[in-house]
């Protein structure tokens, strides 16, 4: 895997987490920052759940979708971005859990497009279960006023 110098990612990405208003919303915590691998949990609330009581497909997506968004940061240039152009994510188990993580590594790194894989985990009594799986591609966004960091 070929890896640009990319400076101090770590900082960079807890800087631009923490500027995330709906990562906020639902209490997610970034907990592991690698380069190419990124890990965010969040606990379970009554709040994030869909009407059986699991965690919702939405929160399930948006957290996978952005912890293979800052994978794919941790791959750039200080000075670029990312934007999420597409994505896949397959429901394999149901949201029931004390706590969720959720993973994203990249499969492929490049200057243009970045492909990232994503699995979310339910942990809770035993051990955790793969509840989730995502395929996401990301855009690297450069020279824009309106897309920093």
């Amino acid at each position: 895997m070929s890896i640009l110098e990319t400076g101090d990612f770590r900082e960079r990405i807890r800087q631009s987490f923490d500027r995330q208003g709906a990562m906020a919303m639902l209490d997610a915590e970034l907990t592991r920052v690698e380069q190419a691998m990124i890990e965010i949990e969040l606990p379970y609330s009554e709040k994030l759940t869909q009407q059986h009581g699991f965690l919702h497909a939405g929160v399930i997506s948006a957290a996978l979708d952005t912890a293979c968004t800052y994978a794919a940061y941790t791959t750039i240039a200080p000075d670029a971005s990312i934007l999420t152009i597409e994505f896949k994510v397959n429901l394999l188990s149901p949201g029931r859990g004390e706590r969720f993580l959720f993973r994203g590594e990249i499969t492929k790194p490049g200057s243009t497009i970045i492909v990232a894989d994503g699995r979310g985990y339910a942990i809770g009594d035993g051990p955790a279960k793969l509840i989730a799986s995502m395929t996401a591609s990301m855009m690297v966004i450069r020279g824009r006023q309106d897309i920093v960091g």
